[in-house]
């Protein structure tokens, strides 16, 4: 019976891929990959070769039909994004729905996701927050910004480092600049720094210091 298994790879550091993910990379018939080579520099760390075909959010949509199709095909096909979790603010919504469409089974294995280990460290509540992703660039951003400005539960947002003092300038103008803050980058690599703080701070010291990485922005909930 064909099967389709989400399978989370390390959002850094090499070492955080579990057993399981490990053996499931290895039997699998197909593997999705957000980018072939990122994901084929894991396998071959990890000694495994195995067929690897591109499934990201510029061909989901025109390629989920033939995605599908392939899935029925196999005994054990298996989605992994660039890091972390697929789905998660990453390609595979789309291909699991239209599996469960079709009967197939889904499975998705735990593991690596950026937005836990920047809220457990943020200092915030965690025992009930709200994860936004990215914000939108332009359509929507101040209509969703309004809407969060009286959210009481910690939020968490992904962001990229060209974007983040802009984004810290509007949580400013619409959270407060007294709001608190956790800013973390890079996540489980060599350069991992996460700062805390008002948002003014916050947003002072990354305008002196430009930032570099991938990004996760925890906001205290409004008190």
């Amino acid at each position: 019976m064909a099967k389709l298994a989400l399978v989370p790879t390390p959002i850094g550091n090499l070492e955080d891929i579990t057993l399981r993910a490990i053996r499931y990379l290895k039997e699998a018939d197909i593997i999705f990959a957000e980018d072939t080579r990122v994901t084929q520099k894991l396998l071959k760390h990890l000694g495994i070769q195995q067929k690897v075909i591109s499934f990201h959010a510029h061909n989901e949509h025109r390629f989920l039909e033939k995605s599908v199709q392939i899935v029925e095909d196999s005994e054990l096909a298996v989605l992994v994004s660039d890091a972390g979790t697929p789905a998660i603010s990453d390609p595979g919504f789309l291909l699991v729905r239209a599996c469960l469409q079709k009967n197939i089974s889904i499975e998705c294995l735990p593991g690596p996701s950026a937005l836990i280990p920047a809220i457990v460290g943020s200092g915030f509540p965690c025992d009930k927050f709200i994860f936004e992703g990215f914000l939108p660039h332009k359509k929507g951003r101040q209509t969703r910004l309004k809407e969060l400005s009286t959210e009481e539960r910690t939020i968490i947002f992904y962001e990229s480092p060209h974007k983040l003092v802009k984004t810290l300038a509007h949580f400013s103008e619409y959270f407060g600049e007294e709001r608190a803050v956790s800013v973390s980058r890079e996540l489980t690599k060599l350069f991992e720094e996460t700062k805390r703080g008002t948002i003014s701070e916050v947003l002072s010291y990354y305008t002196n210091k430009p930032p570099k990485g991938e990004i996760v922005i925890v906001v205290a909930g409004k008190k």
